[in-house]
């Protein structure tokens, strides 16, 4: 093995440009709108149906997040060196990433005071989005040693926790459907965010400047893991667009529902009486 390169290797976040972090946007946005939905939805079910919708959330969250991460990562790159992935380890920042949105959709679909369960489950949301993102990091195969600036790690915790927080009382306070859907912004906003502090606080010593010629890309590489939970968040979007809970809002939108005298207002927030 040969001795370590002089000087550290800035990591490259944009290797194509704003490509990658347009479509990481996009997929977090996505999977934080139809969860939002879903904890929505939670609040007019009961038993089995309302932990089957908080289900399919928590799912739609992770998987955003997970696609998010990778799909940012396809931009990533150290130099010319290659970088291949621990499969464990990635599957396993998927199933964290479930697990925490499933903890923070279980707060604000359980009909618990908005005082208490927003921030709370914006908090553990935006902590498990760190962990996930850096258990990730943990699975990434690159020849040299990676450093982290630990203000920055704490700065792209900070982010994740701050907006996330904001995002869920934004929810917490929309009126319909096409307001609620700010909220899924800022909160891919979060995400991302907090993505792309994180891989500004790292830096990679490598024990050699050559590549490997041949090496396979990040996007040969990533494709196979991206494909399944892409799809998946895909189908889950298209079955909650379908909700009938989406005429409803539509009816809230104008101030009325079936048998309701047009112009009387309604007082409704999604995460109060779905």
């Amino acid at each position: 093995m040969t001795m370590l390169s002089a000087a550290a290797v800035p990591a490259n976040g944009f290797t194509y440009g704003l490509i990658t972090p347009a479509a990481a946007y996009a997929m977090a946005t996505l999977g934080s709108a139809v969860g939002l939905r879903c904890a929505m939805r939670a609040r007019t079910a009961h038993g089995r149906e309302r932990a089957g919708w908080l289900a399919i959330g928590s799912i739609a969250i992770g998987f955003g997040i997970f696609t998010m991460h990778f799909v940012a990562m396809v931009g990533f790159s150290v130099g010319d060196a290659p970088i291949e992935y621990d499969m464990a380890r990635t599957l396993a920042s998927l199933a964290l990433a479930v697990l925490v949105s499933a903890a923070a959709l279980f707060l604000v679909g359980n009909r618990l005071p908005n005082w208490f369960s927003v921030p709370v489950s914006g908090i553990v949301l935006g902590l498990g989005v760190a962990s996930t993102h850096y258990l990730g990091m943990t699975g990434m195969r690159i020849s040299g040693v990676m450093r982290y600036d630990m203000r920055l790690v704490a700065i792209s915790v900070g982010v994740a926790v701050v907006v996330t927080v904001i995002a869920m009382w934004c929810a917490s306070k929309a009126k319909h459907l096409t307001t609620s859907v700010g909220s899924a912004l800022i909160m891919g906003l979060a995400f991302t965010g907090m993505h792309y502090t994180g891989m500004n606080a790292m830096t990679v010593r490598l024990y050699s400047d050559e590549g490997v010629a041949g090496a396979p890309s990040a996007l040969g590489i990533l494709t196979p893991v991206l494909i399944g939970p892409m799809l998946l968040l895909l189908l889950i979007t298209l079955f909650v667009s379908l909700d009938p809970m989406m005429e409803r809002d539509g009816r809230r939108k104008w101030g009325t529902r079936p048998g309701e005298a047009a112009g009387e207002k309604l007082e409704w927030t999604p995460f109060e009486r779905g």
